[in-house]
């Protein structure tokens, strides 16, 4: 049984570790998820790129769905990243999230051969992908971290696979959002910036998977729930608060930014794990000034 329809508010759920160890630490992903649950997100990402996915196993990854899905609600999307570099490892990696109990996959393409793939190998990526896939697949548009832009062909293509149920687009760029959704209206729309989310919503986006919202949950539901009530003075408000939050602690921080950011709102963030290397005294303090700013209470 999956979720209704797609849209609102999902988290990109970062994975907390172990400061001693370095593994994953499950009490503290289940309480980080049930917070920001409580606070009206619409599902949960997880083994994603602010989950620091590409730095899990395949147990961790497993794991983690199956922790979760302990937790979060029938009525709640959860999701699992599942990109690999091979399409056999990526359908390997679909079917255990699937198993697990993930209510849909969040496929990113393949990276290290990217430039040798064309938009028609991409698509068979994807279409093989969903094919053997036991739920239902989005496409997932990440070129900082990829270095590979799909072209809009890539989601013509999927644009009537019926396993194929949406995009995330994390691309930065409100013109690639819009050529995705021409290409495939069919597919639900996600935008992956928040520091775009109050345009995207403008552009016909359906939601968002924002990591600002990891730290800064409410600001993005009262932005969602602004703009569905028609309300776009309050949810232009909303943007102005986030924009800043979004570009410096997300975008130019990345994980070691969010994760600092949560524990300094007093949610479960903790080390990074290696060769990503926390936040030194300087960038955290700017993460504290930032939070303060936005009027989101940094714990003591």
């Amino acid at each position: 049984m999956t979720p209704g329809a797609l849209h609102g508010v999902l988290v990109p759920l970062t994975t907390p570790f172990d400061a001693v160890t370095g593994d994953v630490a499950p009490v503290e992903l289940r309480a980080l998820a049930r917070e920001l649950l409580a606070r009206g997100v619409d599902g949960l990402v997880v083994a994603g790129t602010t989950g620091e996915g590409p730095l899990l196993d395949d147990g961790e990854r497993t794991h983690l769905v199956e922790w979760l899905r302990e937790v979060v609600p029938e009525d709640r999307w959860l999701i699992a990243g599942t990109g690999a570099e091979s399409t056999r490892a990526t359908v390997r990696a679909t079917e255990l999230a699937g198993a697990a109990g993930a209510d849909a996959v969040l496929v990113r393409p393949p990276a290290y051969f990217g430039g040798a793939l064309s938009p028609a190998a991409l698509a068979d990526h994807y279409v093989r992908v969903a094919d053997a896939s036991p739920v239902p697949v989005l496409v997932y548009n990440i070129p900082k971290h990829t270095h590979v832009l799909l072209h809009e062909s890539v989601l013509r293509a999927l644009a009537e696979h019926e396993r194929v149920i949406g995009f995330k687009d994390s691309s930065g760029d409100l013109k690639v959002l819009a050529g995705y959704r021409a290409a495939a209206p069919r597919l639900k729309a996600l935008v992956g910036s928040g520091a775009l989310f109050y345009p995207a919503l403008e552009l016909g986006a359906d939601g968002g998977v924002l990591a600002v919202a990891a730290f800064a949950a409410e600001r993005c539901v009262a932005l969602y729930r602004a703009f569905r009530a028609a309300d776009r003075r309050a949810a232009g408000a909303e943007q102005e608060r986030l924009t800043p939050l979004a570009r410096a602690i997300v975008g130019e921080l990345g994980i070691p930014g969010v994760k600092a950011a949560l524990d300094l709102v007093g949610l479960p963030g903790g080390p990074v794990r290696p060769p990503l290397a926390a936040l030194d005294e300087r960038h955290r303090s700017r993460v504290a000034a930032l939070l303060a700013d936005a009027g989101l209470r940094a714990a003591a």
